[in-house]
């Protein structure tokens, strides 16, 4: 499913326009964006946590050439699945 697809079932579920639906996406991720870039958490109950996780600075390699590098430390958005999430896909 993409970002159309996910419009089109708000839509339908919701009864309301594609518009309004594609507003009330955008103003939700940009919500979770917002939170996220702060450090904070978003947690849904019964769907799962959005939440940022520390990546800590490591040696690699190029595979093009075996020469090593340095990798540089990074944040990553992680999701965390909710027990009721679970319980449905099983």
């Amino acid at each position: 499913m993409n970002k159309t697809d996910m419009i089109e079932h708000i839509a339908k579920q919701a009864d309301i326009s594609k518009a309004a639906a594609g507003r009330a996406l955008d103003a939700f991720l940009a919500g979770v964006r917002g939170t996220l870039k702060k450090g904070g958490a978003v947690t849904l109950v019964g769907f799962g946590t959005f939440a940022v996780s520390k990546r800590a600075a490591r040696a690699g390699r190029n595979p093009r050439t075996g020469e090593a590098i340095k990798i540089k430390a990074a944040k990553l958005p992680k999701f965390r699945p909710g027990k009721a999430l679970k319980d449905a896909l099983n």
